[in-house]
Formats: structure tokens, C-alpha cells, sequence
């Protein structure tokens, strides 16, 4: 059969047309990141007016009737007549796609808004949207519909000296189809990482929805950091022992790259964490700060120990992870010109931000340690018995490297491997017991499932170093089987020998227990592979429902609730409560819980990497007094599972 393919076949999108046909190209999903992203969107505007210097105060609201407000007091979005397009300016950003003031410079000297689609694809994904903006001694308004204006911009006096752009937007339902409710604490994680990002800057946080407030009382928070990203480093370590109470502040401009960077060691952290930003995007795959940062410390730390004489002249360097480690440390650099790698802009390219962060950093932080010996020698102490352990180590890390990603003769015992030698389409489960390891080896796909069982609880290397870490039996294990490479080291994804890590526990404490002992290990040992998303938690059910001859599995107790709800009053009916994976049936844990046709699978994302690591640090570190706070505020409104990350 043959089809006609002509002229007419061509389908040219106009205006907004483009972004409601393929969402995804614009703002990534259409699930619930997508509709956050949205927020943050409007939110960048109102900062990137802060970044010039011209706003203040940004207030977001989250309304009754669903919709959102972003209000700030910068200068207001410009509403005169624009010489191409002949219709406002405000019209013109809200409805063009790459309008906007961030392309010429003359605009904004900095803006996160790399693509200049921002407020038109808001504009284009929701149901409608009331522009308002104080300018001129005029009020402004206009109303968009679907990416498309609504009657003409009304002007009126302004009886008040007043500047500012206000945007409410209401979703497209048709759009989000997993639906438009915001979540309250995933906003307040982004804006109070904007408040830190930008010192000075106040923003207010607003919830409308009384029928979502337990109270009906409006939920309001304001955050406002003078000291900016030092502060942010004091919340991140407030429950951790600093090994300097000062937070090491380096501020500094070159050839317009703006440069702002904050640390602090502390004494009972194993590990780095280190956040960086350019022009307040959260870089979670890195980029050139990020390796200048990481190499002036490494360069000056070797070079004030040797002058110190804590390294003798036969001995070698430190390497860069003994510097780092315990280190907490926030990078934010400003560009003008940033050049992004993909569209999700997760890492910064600009090469000669490399030289800027490594040489403004150098300068200020030589200084900084020769005026204060005794912080310094804390560090140099520290890296130095990090390096120790690293030595003592080295033997077991030998075991764990292998010659290639594809060699199978030191993978252990206990690991079921599948057929397939594609990491891409390869899976493993990490499941507890060989009980459950039985069960999931025999219900599997070997084509492309691997199983893994561990016995038991395994290390919690939140309070624990490499030495016993690589010593571990079930860790072993765990790094060999899934081609991990070395801790401290850059993560190298080809390495990985799935792509899919699968955390399949117990629904009980225990499960619970060991999942969140995976989750730390996964987290401390190589971050990024979390923050690139190959790490995941399976859903088993919780019940089996009989009815007659049919059976439905209810995975919490609201869907069990539901599907009793649906049978006849008189109804007679069984219940099964799934104790542990073992009492399922292969067929029903691959039916269930293995078969991609049916399963669920949560992915484990990383919102907000301060909170991230301070819940990690307050369950899973030595300190018994913050975790025991940490419970008593938040143990009775939370069930078991609600604190996965």
C-alpha cells in the first residue's frame, strides 16, 4: 500500500502551537516535574530581575482554586509596542516562543534562562493565565487562554508609586494528565535554594488551599538569607560536627564571570558533598566550576601541607578525594553567556570558568589558611587520615576493580546474572534473603533480570570508612555485581552493568530498614548515580484479595480499601497479607512486582540534595540527639515508606 506524501502532508506549527503538541521537547514531562517546572519557570524570571539588581521581593502563592501566583517588585515585563511583531512586549514574550530580554545583553547582564521560552510555554501549557504589571504609573492587564491572548491589554492609573510583574496561571489539565496539584514541599525545597542562591533577595511562600490544610489555616513562610550560600552551608551541616565553626566564604568577579563559594569540613562525615549552580540551576552532572573547584583545593591543600611540613619530601600528594572528604561545599557562579549541555542544562561547558574558579579560589583561600593554622591543620589532619584508610584499603579496592564490564569470573557467587551484555536494557534486583532470592530467580526474565540477594542488614556507611567498607562481604558483593568503581572516584556510567538498580525489600521495618541502608550506601558511595537516575525501589503488594475465582493485589491499604468498596454489601471475600517477598509464588512476584507490562517501579530522585543529606546525616549518623528530635517531630505524622527519598 502506498501513501501519498506531498506538500500538503507538511504540517507547519504556528505561534504556541509546537509546545502544546510535544510538551515533553520543552519542559521534559508531563508529569508532576513538568508541572513544578512550570513554577519555577515564572520564579527564574522574577530572580533573573534580582540578578539585575532591580527587585527585591518575590512572593508565590498557591491559590484555592488550584492556580499559582508569582508577584515580585522588579521593573515590570516592558508593555509598548514591539516594532516586529506590532503588539506589546508583554503579549510578544507571553506568546512567541524565543522572546525574550536575555538574547542581546542589554536586558540582563545574567539570566538562568538559557532558550528564552520560559514564560510563553508557560502561557502555551496552561488553561489560562491573567498577566498583570505595575510600570509607567500604569497598571497593566491581559489575559492569555491556551497560548492565546484574550481580549486586548487594558491600562489604568496607578494611584501608587509602584513596579512589578504578576503572573497567575492555571494548568492545562488536558495537558498534565497525572494531574495539577502542587506539591508544597517540593516548591519550598526549590525557593528556599533560591533564597540561599541569592543573599539579600526575600521570598514568601503562600498556601491558599484550605481544603488541603489540615488546620484551614493559611500556610505562610518567608525565606530570607542575608549571609546567602554561607548560610546555606550552616543548614546543611547544622546537624553534623564542623571541624571549624567559620564557614570559608570566597566571593569574587572575572571577566563577568561572577564567582561565590562556601566550605566547611566537618569531623564525623566520610564523604563530600558538593552542590554546584550557574546562574541558580542546580549543575547535578557537574561541569567545569565545579573540576576548577575541585583542583585549586586539591593544588592548595598539597601545597600549604608541604609548606607546613604535615607531607615530608619523599612522600606523596593527597589525592583529591582525602582533601574532600567531610567537606560540604555550595559553588555558584554566575555567567553571562552560559553554555549548557542538553536541554535540561545539567552541566555547565563554559571551558574558561575552569581558570576563573581556580584561580579566584587559589588566591583567597591560601590567604585565608596561613591567617588560621589551627583550621588548616584540621583539614591537612584529616585529609592525611583519610589518605591512611585509603592505604589500608588499597588491597580490597583492588579486588572490587575488574578488567572489563563484560568479565563475569570475579562477579560473586550469589548473583543470578541475565543472558543479555546491554547495560541499557539490563536490570538488577537487590532483594533480601535467599527466600526472596529463590522466589525472584525463579519468576524472572534471565534474558535481561539479574537477581542479587544480600544476607541481612547491610553496613550503614554513613558512620564508617573505606577500610571497613571494602572489607564488607555483602558491600563487596554489591560493587562487584553492579561494576561500580571506586568511592571518591568520577562515576563512570559505561562501567555500570545495569541500568536499572532495583531495591526489592520487605513492606515491613525491616525492609524498610534495609532499603534505607541501600539508599545511604547508594547515595555517600557514588551519588551521581542516583542524580542520573539509575537507582529505583519496587512495589510489591501488600495484599491479595479472593473473590470466588477471581484475585486482585491491593499494594497499600487505600487500594484495598477501594476494592472492597466496589463488592456487593453481603459480599464473601478473602484477604492474603503479604508478610515478606518469600511467601509470594514466582508467578506472583513476577505478575506483581517483575514484569514491566505491570509492575511499578519508583524512581529515587533527589529534589533537594541539602535536605537529602542532612536526612541521611540526622538517621543515619552517630549523633543520637538530632535523630531523636527528628523522630519525635516527625514520627507521628509519617507511616512506613513516606521517608523515601
Amino acid at each position: 500500500m502506498t501513501t501519498n506524501y506531498g506538500a500538503q502532508q507538511i504540517q507547519v506549527l504556528e505561534g504556541l502551537e509546537p509546545v502544546r503538541k510535544r510538551p515533553g521537547m520543552y519542559i521534559g514531562t508531563t508529569g508532576p516535574r513538568g508541572l513544578h517546572h512550570l513554577v519555577y519557570e515564572v520564579v527564574d524570571n522574577s530572580v533573573d530581575e534580582a540578578l539585575a539588581g532591580y527587585c527585591k521581593n518575590i512572593e508565590v502563592s498557591l491559590n484555592a482554586d488550584g492556580s499559582v501566583t508569582v508577584t515580585d517588585d522588579g521593573r515590570g515585563i516592558p508593555t509598548d509596542v514591539h516594532e516586529r511583531t506590532g503588539k506589546s512586549a508583554l503579549e510578544t514574550v507571553m506568546t512567541i516562543l524565543h522572546a525574550g530580554g536575555k538574547f542581546g545583553g542589554g536586558g540582563y547582564k545574567v539570566s538562568g534562562g538559557l532558550h528564552g521560552v520560559g514564560i510563553s510555554v508557560v502561557n502555551a501549557l496552561s488553561d489560562w493565565v491573567e498577566a498583570t504589571v505595575w510600570r509607567d504609573g500604569k497598571i497593566h492587564k491581559q489575559r492569555f487562554e491556551r497560548g492565546v491572548s484574550v481580549g486586548e491589554l487594558t491600562v489604568a492609573p496607578l494611584r501608587e508609586a509602584k513596579t512589578g510583574t504578576s503572573m497567575t496561571f492555571m494548568p492545562d489539565a488536558t495537558i498534565f494528565t497525572t494531574g495539577i496539584e502542587f506539591d508544597y514541599t517540593l516548591l519550598s525545597g526549590r525557593l528556599r535554594e533560591l533564597a540561599y542562591l541569592n543573599g539579600g533577595v526575600t521570598i514568601t511562600f503562600i498556601d491558599y488551599r484550605s481544603d488541603l490544610l489540615k488546620d484551614e489555616e493559611t500556610h505562610t513562610e518567608v525565606y530570607f538569607y542575608e549571609g546567602g550560600i554561607r548560610e546555606y552551608i550552616a543548614y546543611m551541616n547544622r546537624d553534623k560536627q564542623p571541624l571549624h565553626e567559620e564557614v570559608i566564604y570566597v566571593q569574587g568577579e572575572r571577566n563577568g564571570v561572577q564567582v561565590e563559594v562556601s566550605l566547611q569540613w566537618c569531623a564525623d562525615a566520610y564523604t563530600d558533598n558538593i552542590i554546584g549552580f550557574a546562574n541558580n540551576i542546580r549543575t547535578i552532572d557537574g561541569g567545569t566550576h565545579l573540576e576548577g573547584l575541585k583542583a585549586v583545593l586539591t593544588r592548595t591543600m598539597n601545597a600549604i601541607a608541604r609548606k607546613r611540613n604535615k607531607i615530608k619530601e619523599n612522600e606523596p600528594n593527597l589525592a583529591g578525594e582525602n582533601i574532600r572528604e567531610g567537606l560540604t561545599a555550595v559553588i555558584s557562579v554566575k555567567v553571562p553567556d552560559p553554555e549548557f549541555e542538553g536541554q535540561t542544562k545539567t552541566k555547565l561547558g563554559n571551558t574558561e570558568v575552569r581558570g576563573i574558579v581556580d584561580s579566584l579560589v587559589g588566591e583567597v583561600l591560601t590567604e585565608y589558611l596561613e591567617f588560621r593554622p589551627g583550621v588548616c591543620d584540621s583539614i591537612i589532619e584529616k585529609a592525611v587520615q583519610a589518605f591512611k584508610a585509603a592505604e589500608a584499603a588499597r588491597h580490597a579496592r583492588e579486588m572490587v576493580r575488574r578488567k572489563s564490564v563484560l568479565e563475569s569470573s570475579t562477579l560473586p557467587g550469589k548473583l543470578a546474572d541475565c543472558a543479555s551484555r546491554d547495560p541499557s536494557e539490563s536490570e538488577i534486583y537487590i532483594v533480601e534473603g535467599d527466600s526472596a532470592g529463590g522466589s525472584a530467580k525463579q519468576g524472572r526474565d534471565r534474558r535481561f533480570q539479574a537477581i542479587l540477594p544480600l544476607r541481612g542488614k547491610i553496613l550503614n556507611i554513613e558512620k564508617t570508612d573505606d577500610a571497613k567498607i571494602y572489607k564488607n562481604t555483602e558491600i563487596q558483593a554489591l560493587i562487584t555485581a553492579l561494576g561500580l568503581g571506586i568511592k571518591g572516584e568520577e562515576f563512570d556510567a559505561s562501567q555500570l552493568r545495569y541500568h536499572r538498580i532495583i531495591i526489592m525489600t520487605d513492606a515491613d521495618v525491616d525492609g524498610a530498614h534495609i532499603r534505607t541502608l541501600l539508599l545511604t550506601f547508594f547515595y555517600r558511595y557514588q551519588r551521581m548515580m542516583v542524580d542520573q537516575g539509575y537507582v529505583y525501589i519496587a512495589c510489591p503488594p501488600l495484599y491479595k484479595v479472593e473473590r470466588g475465582r477471581n484475585h486482585y493485589y491491593c499494594y497499600s491499604e487505600r487500594d484495598l480499601q477501594a476494592r472492597i468498596a466496589e463488592f456487593p454489601a453481603n459480599a464473601s471475600y478473602n484477604i492474603q497479607r503479604f508478610k515478606g517477598l518469600g511467601e509470594m509464588m514466582p508467578q506472583q512476584l513476577w505478575d506483581t512486582t517483575m514484569n514491566p507490562e505491570s509492575r511499578t517501579l519508583k524512581r529515587v530522585e533527589i529534589e533537594d540534595a541539602a535536605e537529602a543529606d542532612r536526612v541521611f546525616t540526622v538517621l543515619m549518623g552517630d549523633r543520637v540527639a538530632p535523630r531523636r528530635e527528628f523522630i519525635e517531630t516527625y514520627g507521628s505524622k509519617l507511616k512506613l515508606g513516606d521517608l523515601d527519598i
